[in-house]
């Protein structure tokens, strides 16, 4: 690999891989001459070399931008459950109809397999550009695709997305509003079931959480970190309402794990909202099918998918683009949230 201040060259490439210059320009261009081993090798050698062709980005621009990548690390049972993302791709879609354009989705098993995914999608020119999601802290995709030069737009908060322009909601801000919400009901004993503690977002809301608690002088349950999935969001509510001190409200990380604590109440024989207070997050249409309704937090998903999107043209048009926050999420009140009986 070549120190920061060196430039790699296609002649660099040429030389780790054996071959002439024209036989890296053939490979990258997707042109006959070389023979599939060689072209691996082309590959391999710029892979390591950390090096992307400027003519295959200049050519790129030059052409309509027809494809744009998302790669969510989710299984897909999951994923087609969850109320976000098919709310948040079908926001990216609205905007890629208008342009005649296509989303190049997949699903991956890992960060390092994302990254592979990225770097092939971008040397072998499918993809204009990315979305990207789902950050975590010192996120492992940060570097290698910073090197590659993919044109990207990251969707989380700026102390998380390793420099890449970045849309993101102000979930620390919006946790707190909960809070102080059910504080305002009564609640004094207040849970929260969120996402898999390696997500960034997950970290910002657990600690935002925290302090809020403790500044209202509130008694904290412990939280409990899962997966965004019904039977994990009714396995941490049951395990809190079977709890000694069992919490009178709970505050969920989406609506999928909301509506599976609600479920949880009722077989457990705890009414809601007078023994218990739900409130869910993103405010899909989940939450007005149940009964009682659920409460949230509510922002435009479909908005934000639209949001990024644009912004991830603006990129790959080279234009100067800073990182934005979009609508923090705000409380709708529904029939799950009440103060504490007694």
């Amino acid at each position: 690999m070549s120190t920061p201040t060196e430039r790699v060259t296609i002649k660099d490439v040429a030389a780790a891989a054996g071959v002439s210059k024209g036989a890296v320009s053939l490979a990258f261009n997707d042109k006959p001459g070389v023979s599939e081993a060689t072209r691996a090798r082309i590959f391999a050698a710029a892979r390591q070399l950390g090096w992307a062709p400027n003519s295959s980005a200049r050519s790129l621009s030059r052409q309509s931008v027809d494809t744009i990548g998302l790669a969510i690390c989710r299984p897909a049972r999951l994923l087609g459950l969850e109320p976000f993302y098919m709310e948040f791709i079908s926001g990216i879609e609205s905007v890629l109809a208008e342009r005649n354009c296509s989303l190049l989705l997949r699903l991956v098993g890992s960060l390092e397999e994302e990254t592979r995914l990225q770097q092939s999608w971008w040397r072998e020119r499918q993809i204009a550009g990315s979305i990207l999601v789902d950050f975590h802290q010192e996120d492992p995709r940060v570097g290698p695709l910073r090197e590659l030069g993919l044109p990207a737009v990251a969707v989380g908060h700026p102390t998380l997305t390793g420099g890449f322009p970045s849309v993101w909601t102000d979930d620390a801000v919006a946790v707190a509003e909960a809070v102080r919400y059910l504080a305002a009901l009564g609640h004094r004993r207040i849970a929260r079931v969120g996402g898999p503690a390696g997500l960034g977002h997950s970290v910002i809301r657990a600690k935002a959480f925290e302090e809020t608690m403790a500044a209202l002088g509130l008694d904290g349950r412990p939280h409990v970190e899962t997966g965004f999935s019904g039977e994990e969001g009714a396995r941490a509510t049951r395990s809190l309402l079977l709890s000694a001190d069992r919490p009178t409200a709970i505050v969920y990380d989406n609506d999928l794990m909301a509506v599976a604590g609600l479920g949880v109440a009722a077989e457990m024989g705890v009414s809601v909202p007078d023994e218990l207070s739900l409130l869910a997050w993103d405010d899909s249409q989940l939450c007005r099918l149940t009964h009682p309704t659920l409460s949230a937090m509510s922002h435009d998903v479909h908005g934000f998918g639209a949001q990024v999107t644009r912004v991830l043209f603006d990129v790959i048009a080279g234009q100067d683009v800073v990182s934005r926050p979009v609508a923090t999420p705000s409380l709708v009140p529904r029939a799950s949230t009440a103060p504490p009986r007694g």
